[in-house]
């Protein structure tokens, strides 16, 4: 859309639209059940990729759910770790002690 100049005036109005209507439906979700808050975030992410205030307001979000991924990937390494500890606790306990063979 960008290296054809008719076209990219009608693609910011689109982007544009769409990226309002995402917003408002969020802050209508913030109201009446529904992911209010994430619909806003999606509503800027779509104004990000025409928009640089959009991109400049969006920034903060990013890094903080990537942080967010990245916290959420350790703790999954860290239960899953305890979780194969506990499992070969148990395998161990269940093994029957047999005096060796001589």
């Amino acid at each position: 859309m960008h290296t054809h100049p008719a076209l990219h005036l009608p693609w910011r109005i689109l982007v544009g639209t769409v990226g309002t209507l995402v917003i408002l439906a969020g802050l209508l979700m913030m109201v009446i059940p529904g992911p209010g808050l994430a619909s806003v975030i999606l509503g800027l992410v779509v104004f990000s990729t025409e928009f640089r205030w959009a991109q400049r307001l969006v920034r903060p979000a990013r890094v903080w759910f990537l942080r967010a991924e990245q916290l959420g990937m350790r703790l999954r390494d860290e239960a899953f770790r305890r979780f194969r500890e506990r499992r070969d606790r148990r395998r161990r306990r269940a093994l029957p002690c047999t005096p060796p063979h001589e």
